[in-house]
Parts: structure tokens; C-alpha cells; sequence
């Protein structure tokens, strides 16, 4: 046996062309009108109309440079600390409350609808309305 003895056993399908005439009608199974329907058609992709839709103020790829605080709430804050001591962003990652991941967030941000029970200092802290 050699390679050009060797017959496949499967035969290539021949793609069916269509708008030929013969046997279809008048569109030859188109549809009516349309760019779809006309000879040569080329649609462009849709994700190049989806990014004509993006602002392109700083790109399309561009992250939002604004870093996010860590949160921290006050009932955490009440269980952890006692009374008298100034909190601050390392003692908070000391303590676990702040993940060390956040090494690059500069701010705290203090959270809660429950008061504080004991006299705490905070230093270089935002807070919401309602701590």
C-alpha cells in the first residue's frame, strides 16, 4: 500500500452556493434586501461597533486609577481594642483587621451603625455619616 492507494473514508461535503438561480425563486434563499442579500457581502465584526461605543478619554483598557479605602467597622474596632489608644493604619494591620494585601491603599475608611463603647484616637481615618 502506498499514500496515493489510500482512499478516505469520509467524502468532503460540498458547501451548497447560494444565489445561483435554478430551482430557488427569485432570491434563492436570501431573504429580501439588505446587505445580507447582496453579492460580495462583507459585515464588519460587532465588537468594533462595541468599541466605537467606549470613552476613549484614556483608552479602552484603561483601570480607574482611584484606590478604594479599606473598611473597617466599629463593632470590630470595639471587640479588638481597649480603650485610650490611637488607632492607626499599621496598628490595623497588625491587629488583622486590614489585610496586608492593602499594603498600597493609603486610607481607612470606618464604617457602622453601632457606637463606640470605649474612648479610641484615630489618626489619618475617613468615616462614614453614620460612624
Amino acid at each position: 500500500m502506498q499514500l496515493h492507494q489510500i482512499s478516505k473514508n469520509k467524502s468532503n461535503k460540498i458547501s451548497k452556493r447560494v444565489g445561483r438561480g435554478g430551482k430557488r425563486g427569485t432570491f434563492s434563499g436570501r431573504g429580501v434586501k439588505g446587505q445580507k442579500s447582496r453579492s460580495g457581502r462583507k459585515l464588519r465584526p460587532e465588537w468594533r461597533d462595541a468599541l466605537k461605543s467606549l470613552p476613549k478619554k484614556r483608552g479602552y483598557k484603561f483601570k480607574s486609577k482611584q484606590i478604594k479605602p479599606a473598611i473597617v467597622s466599629l463593632k470590630s474596632l470595639n471587640r479588638v481594642f481597649n480603650g485610650g489608644e490611637i488607632i492607626t493604619l499599621d496598628l490595623l494591620r497588625q491587629k488583622g483587621l486590614v489585610p496586608k494585601s492593602a499594603n498600597r491603599r493609603a486610607s481607612v475608611k470606618i464604617l457602622g451603625s453601632q457606637g463606640l463603647i470605649k474612648k479610641l484616637d484615630f489618626k489619618g481615618m475617613a468615616f462614614s455619616a453614620s460612624a
